[in-house]
C-alpha cells in the first residue's frame, strides 16, 4: 500500500469543523510569502521590511551608518568603514531584499574598477584641459608631499565612491527600479543625488541640478548597463580623485591636492567655487556619455519596464492589495 502524502492541514479538528476557513491552519510556508498566518502581525512586518521599501530604508540606513563612523577616521579606516559598508549591503541584500548580489562580486571586480575608473579619467581630464587651453584654468605646484597627498586621496576618495554607489546605485536605484522601472528609477535617485549635495560650499541651485544630470544620470546609466557597483565606483572614484589631485574643489569641497588651482572666467564655463562639477562642459559631456550606456543598456535588456500594478499582488510596503 503507497504511503499517503503528508497531510496539508490539522487532522484532529471537530467534526463540525470540517467546513470551517482552514487559513488558520496553514503553516507559514504555504502563504504566499510564508509570512501571512504568524501571530501578533509579525507577518505583516516582515512584509513590510521584505518589501522594495522596506529593504531600501534599511539598505540606507545601515550602509550609511557604517560610512558616517568611518568616513572622517584616520589612516585606512575609511577603507576598512567601506568594506563594511558591502558586508552590510550584502547581508541586507540576502537575507531581508533575498536575492543575490552579482553588482558586487569579487570575479571580475578589477576589470570593472578599471573600466570605469577610465571612464571617470577622461571624463574629467577632457573639460579641464579645455579649460586650461582657453584660460578658464592655471594651476600652479601647491609644494606638497606627493606620497602623503597621493595616500589620502586614495583613501578618502575611493571608499566615498564605493559607499556612495552602493547607497545610490545598489540599494536606492535598484528597489525604485523594482517598483517604478529603471528610467524612473534613474531619475529619482539622481534628483536626490543632486539635493545631496546643495549642503556643500558654493552649492546652488545649478551646482544640484548640474551634479543631478552629470553625475546622478552618468552614474545611473553606468550601473544599467554594466549591472556592477565595482564599475560605477571606478568611473566615481577616479573623477573625484583627479579633481582632488589637481586642486579643483571636489562637490564644493577644496582639497589639499598637488595643484593650487586659479578660477578665471565666468563660473557657467569654470564652475566657479564649487567646482568644476558646476561647469556646463561635464554636464555636456556626461550627458554625451549617459546615453550611449542607457542604449547599450537597453539592447542588453538591462533597462526594465515598470511593473504593472494590476500584476503587483502587494503595494510597495508588501502589504496584499485589495
Amino acid at each position: 500500500m503507497d504511503a499517503k502524502p503528508a497531510a496539508r492541514y490539522r487532522t484532529d479538528a471537530a467534526p463540525d469543523a470540517v467546513g470551517a476557513d482552514r487559513t488558520a491552519d496553514r503553516t507559514p510556508e504555504e502563504t504566499p510569502d510564508g509570512t501571512a498566518d504568524r501571530p501578533g502581525g509579525a507577518g505583516r512586518f516582515e512584509r513590510a521590511a521584505r518589501s522594495p521599501l522596506g529593504w531600501m530604508v534599511t539598505g540606507l540606513l545601515g550602509v550609511g551608518l557604517v560610512s558616517g563612523l568611518t568616513a572622517a577616521g584616520p589612516g585606512p579606516l575609511p577603507l576598512v568603514g567601506a568594506a563594511g559598508a558591502v558586508l552590510v549591503y550584502r547581508w541586507v541584500m540576502r537575507r531581508q531584499a533575498g536575492r543575490p548580489v552579482p553588482e558586487i562580486a569579487r570575479r571580475g571586480a578589477g576589470r570593472e574598477l578599471l573600466v570605469g575608473g577610465g571612464i571617470g579619467l577622461g571624463f574629467i581630464l577632457v573639460p579641464v584641459l579645455l579649460l586650461l587651453l582657453f584660460g578658464g584654468y592655471s594651476l600652479s605646484w601647491a609644494g606638497r608631499g606627493l606620497l602623503p597627498v597621493l595616500w589620502t586621496t586614495v583613501v578618502v576618495q575611493l571608499a566615498g565612491a564605493v559607499t556612495e554607489e552602493l547607497l545610490f546605485r545598489g540599494v536606492a536605484l535598484q528597489a525604485l527600479e523594482q517598483l517604478w522601472g529603471s528610467r524612473a528609477a534613474v531619475a529619482v535617485t539622481a534628483l536626490f543625488f543632486g539635493v545631496a549635495h546643495l549642503g556643500a560650499a558654493e552649492a546652488t541651485l545649478w551646482s544640484a541640478v548640474a551634479v543631478a544630470v552629470e553625475a546622478g544620470v552618468l552614474l545611473g546609466a553606468a550601473f544599467l548597463w554594466r549591472r556592477s557597483i565595482w564599475f560605477a565606483a571606478g568611473l566615481h572614484f577616479t573623477w573625484n580623485a583627479a579633481e582632488q589631485l589637481l586642486g579643483i574643489p571636489v562637490s564644493g569641497h577644496t582639497p589639499e591636492g598637488l595643484f593650487t588651482l586659479d578660477v578665471h572666467g565666468p563660473a557657467l564655463l569654470t564652475g566657479g567655487g564649487f567646482g568644476l562639477e558646476a561647469s556646463i562642459l561635464p554636464v555636456l559631456l556626461g550627458t554625451a556619455i549617459a546615453v550611449p550606456m542607457l542604449r547599450r543598456a537597453h539592447r542588453a535588456g538591462g533597462v526594465r519596464p515598470r511593473a504593472r500594478a494590476g500584476n503587483r499582488a502587494t503595494d510597495p510596503w508588501g502589504r496584499h492589495r485589495k
